[in-house]
């Protein structure tokens, strides 16, 4: 479903991406994992076509996206939920999650609605504060609304980047069940996350970045129990 070749990212002389291979197939939870500065955020943002290239192919639905607008891309159905939330704070939660909706003429009226109440099933503390500001919510609510407002796309592919940094253990467990639970309605998912225990016990298959390169690659269970992982990433 999402395939991206030999990508490479500088910023200035730096090489924040070299040549890195990742696939995603329909219906996975694939995560990358890496400590701070391994070039996983500027993977979700070369996908998204929101930073400078220097060579690489990316496909998405078998078709090139590598020099796609960002909204094109979004409109094909890959949703990119940053980190740091970035939630509108003076927006109500439902004023939130229909400014997900814009920009695609794609979503009827109805089609928002359904869209709505799915959400509000999956995140029902959100149906709970559907008219409290964003900014008013705790860290762990405005992360499930960040998470929200990009389903609000009724994406194919939701990439997520770092949805349990700054969050208590208990929020971190209730996050990573959601994930699920996203999957299980039939999304696709591409995971960011330092957190790689929890990333790699629940994904399908992982790649471990290192400073811009991925050094192993497998199935998550396998990379939970690697030894390399284990004492690099794992705290073994």
């Amino acid at each position: 479903m999402l395939k991206i070749e030999n990508l490479s990212v500088n910023y200035g002389y730096i090489n924040a991406l070299t040549n890195i291979n990742i696939e995603v197939k329909q219906g996975e939870i694939v995560t990358l994992i890496g400590g701070n500065g391994a070039g996983k955020s500027t993977t979700l943002m070369a996908i998204s076509n929101l930073n400078e290239k220097l060579e690489g192919k990316i496909t998405f639905k078998e078709q090139d996206i590598t020099k796609m607008a960002p909204d094109k891309i979004v409109k094909m159905g890959l949703s990119h939920v940053p980190e740091g939330r970035k939630i509108f704070p003076a927006l109500t939660v439902y004023e939130n999650l229909i400014a997900g909706t814009i920009g695609n003429p794609k979503l009827s009226r109805d089609k928002i609605k359904q869209l709505i109440e799915e959400n509000y099933v999956l995140f029902p503390r959100l149906k709970e504060r559907w008219s409290q500001g964003g900014g008013s919510l705790s860290g762990g609510e405005q992360q499930m609304l960040a998470i929200a407002r990009g389903l609000m796309m009724d994406p194919d592919i939701i990439m997520l980047d770092e949805p349990s940094l700054g969050l208590a253990p208990i929020i971190v467990e209730e996050i990573f069940e959601l994930i699920l639970k996203i999957r299980e309605k039939g999304k696709t998912v591409l995971l960011i996350e330092q957190n790689a225990s929890m990333a790699l016990s629940i994904a399908d298959r992982g790649y471990v970045l290192e400073t811009g390169n991925i050094i192993l690659q497998g199935k998550g269970k396998d990379l939970l129990v690697d030894p390399e992982v284990k004492k690099a990433y794992l705290g073994a």
